[in-house]
Formats: structure tokens, sequence, C-alpha cells
């Protein structure tokens, strides 16, 4: 019972990480005027493709795991770090670039775009034998959640927080990359 719990905290918090992109934009586009049934459909799509992503990257991380064993594992530390250390860079980056409308085709790409890492975790997850649905019954709550929040608070503040939540996403996705590769020595 102890090892379930354990390994939800462990998702939720690798979830929230994920989820942090999302929030983060989701504050800069929550400065559009955007209605609370649109608000809800961003947040369901965005829900919807952080369960797509990571369930693709699970089936091929067991696939590899299946094959590779040990070395697999290590791609997936590996994975995990990369991905911490390219959101802590990007939220470093000081471009202005111009947001995506979250309508039709541009609400597709956006909600690719903040997924995007989820399928790399998902690999990870799937090398390490995360049980499938528990992780994306996390990673899409936590995702809806969280997008939700960075809409809803980007409707009453000026994106006073953006980079730093996509900063702590990072650190805390580098932090279990390397915990992953410390337990492999």
């Amino acid at each position: 019972m102890s090892d379930v719990i354990g390994e939800v905290f462990t998702l939720m918090i690798m979830a929230a990480a994920l989820g942090m992109d999302a929030f983060s934009v989701g504050l800069g586009m929550g400065m559009y005027k955007l209605r609370l049934r649109r608000i809800f459909e961003i947040g369901l799509t965005i829900g919807l493709f952080h369960v797509m992503m990571p369930l693709a990257g699970i089936t091929a991380g067991k696939f590899l795991s299946e094959k590779f064993g040990s070395f697999a594992s290590l791609i997936g530390g590996l994975l995990l770090i990369l991905l911490g250390l390219q959101m802590i860079w990007s939220s470093l980056k000081s471009d202005d670039e111009k947001v995506i409308t979250p309508v039709g085709f541009g609400l597709l790409l956006f909600a690719l775009s903040v997924s995007l890492d989820s399928f790399s975790v998902g690999l990870t997850l799937g090398i390490y034998g995360a049980k499938t649905v528990l992780v994306l019954l996390c990673f899409g709550l936590a995702a809806t959640t969280l997008t939700w929040a960075g809409l809803l608070l980007g409707k009453k503040v000026r994106g006073w927080m953006g980079s730093y939540s996509e900063a702590l996403g990072g650190a805390i996705l580098l932090a279990f990359g390397i915990k992953l590769m410390a337990a492999l020595w």
C-alpha cells in the first residue's frame, strides 16, 4: 500500500512539473479575452494531449525496455535530465514569442507543443514499468487543472510568474532524471 502511495505522490509531482508548461503558457494566453467556455475547452484539450502523448511514450518505453533492458533505463534517465535542462533554458530566454491563438488548429498546435515533453517522460516511465492508468490519470488531471489555473490567473495577473513556473518544472524533471541515473549505479 505504501508503494502505491509513493508512486502516486511521485507521479503527481512529475505531472505537476510537466503541467507547468501549460500553466505558464496559459498565463500569457489568459490575457486574451477568453470566455469561461473557451477556457474549459482549452483545459480539456491540453489534458487530453497530456494523456495521449505519455501513452504513446509508455508504449514505446515498454517495447524498448523489453528489447534493451538497463540501456533503456539509462536513456530514460538521460531524457529526463535533457528535458529538465531544456525547460530551464527556455524559461531563461528572453524572446517575445507571439502566443498561438487557442482556437481550432491553433488550439491543437498549442496542445501538442505543451505536451511533447509528456511523450519523453512517458517513454521513461514505460521503461521503468510505471502503472499506465495511474500515469495517464495523474498527467491528464494535472495538465487540465494547471491549464485552467494558468488561464484564469492570466485573466487577473499580467505574467508575473510565467518563466519561473517553467523553470521550476524543469528543475523537478532534472532532479528525477538524476535520481533515476543514480539508481543505475
